[in-house]
């Protein structure tokens, strides 16, 4: 069943490139001149700020009906659909509840070969892998990471493929610097200037929270490296002290996906429902409380490691982990290589200016 009706969204992206009122607010609009993006394009292009709806003097009650942020947000989820891979995993997009069914029934199966493998229920605190063996804790978690990344990277090179035609005038060097640098400042949550809407007024809190959250999700992935050097190159064992690197960025990288997800969630609380997709929205909501989980199992097992909880704590955390993991291509997640991709297309399109006279 197809999530966007191609029809209604190249009609709305029409008027839009007869108006280009909104020609400032993103890079949507501007791709438009001349209709050499497709809509797979421009649909991870949009970064979802909703600026346009409010500024657009055609959205309802207007005859025209455009509503651009719900129709660009139908065919996003749509290009999730069409290029995950294997194709399975497109249930996950049709139906949002089967991915994060996909998590859950990925975190209980998890649990279950934990307690059968170990004795993580037992009380105790310490040596981790006195609770859980080392083999099945790093099997299953490095298993679940490279599925995930396996996953990711053939559906991101799908979706590039389909999307890489066209004029390339600007080089791929000078493409990828910009695109770069698109990604780290997500400059396009600004807006246009005031930033995204979630409700009255304007701001760019969707902006911080959503730095916040990948730079914990980045400092808990370096400490998860620094962990596995600390133990291959100088041998010791988890967990580690409280001033070491590992815990140090475990717990900045925690506290971040805390923050910045749970203030994302708030967000998607009280955010208009009019220019929004519902099956967006509940792949948003179920991979922010899927992730702020894990964070929070993290932190709690950091700060209760010294006690009888550390066992239970442990299987928890893992499970969940691995469980997050083996979700992660049928979830949202995807949407962070998608965009990157629909940038870099973008930054290699962009047409040169031209300049005046007075400048030669």
């Amino acid at each position: 069943m197809p999530l966007s009706d191609p029809s209604e969204t190249e009609r709305i992206l029409n008027i839009c490139a007869a108006c280009m009122y909104c020609d400032g607010l993103c890079p949507v609009f501007p791709a438009l001149t001349g209709r050499d993006d497709d809509i797979a394009h421009l649909a991870n292009l949009c970064h979802n700020c909703r600026a346009c709806w409010y500024a657009c003097q055609y959205a309802p009650p207007h005859p025209f009906a455009v509503n651009a942020p719900a129709a660009l947000s139908r065919a996003r989820r749509q290009t999730y659909a069409d290029h995950v891979w294997p194709r399975i995993l497109r249930h996950g997009f049709v139906q949002p509840w089967l991915g994060a069914g996909a998590m859950l029934a990925a975190t209980l199966l998890t649990f279950v070969v934990l307690v059968v493998a170990g004795a993580p229920l037992a009380p105790g605190s310490g040596a981790f892998y006195a609770v859980i063996p080392w083999g099945w804790m790093a099997g299953l978690a490095t298993g679940a990471l490279v599925w995930a990344g396996l996953s990711l990277v053939v559906s991101t090179l799908r979706y590039w493929r389909a999307i890489a035609a066209g004029p390339k005038p600007v080089p791929l060097s000078a493409a990828l610097r910009r695109a770069l640098s698109d990604i780290v400042t997500l400059r396009h949550l600004d807006g246009g200037g005031p930033g995204c809407h979630e409700s009255q007024p304007f701001s760019r809190r969707r902006k911080w929270f959503h730095q916040a959250m990948a730079g914990g999700v980045m400092l808990a992935f370096a400490a998860t490296l620094v962990a596995a050097g600390f133990e291959h190159f100088f041998g010791a064992q988890p967990p580690f002290p409280l001033a070491s690197w590992p815990v140090l960025l475990g717990l900045f990288g925690g506290a971040g996906i805390v923050v910045g997800a749970a203030g994302l969630l708030v967000g998607e609380a009280r955010m208009d429902r009019a220019p929004s997709d519902a099956g967006e929205s509940q792949l948003n909501v179920s991979f922010l409380i899927a992730l702020e989980l894990v964070a929070l199992s993290g932190l709690a097992l950091l700060a209760l490691r010294d006690t009888p909880a550390m066992g239970p704590l442990l299987l928890a955390h893992l499970s969940l982990v691995v469980g997050f993991f083996v979700g992660l291509p049928a979830s949202k997640a995807i949407h962070a290589p998608f965009r990157a991709a629909a940038l870099l297309r973008a930054a290699r399109n962009e047409k040169p200016k031209t300049r005046s006279p007075a400048e030669l």
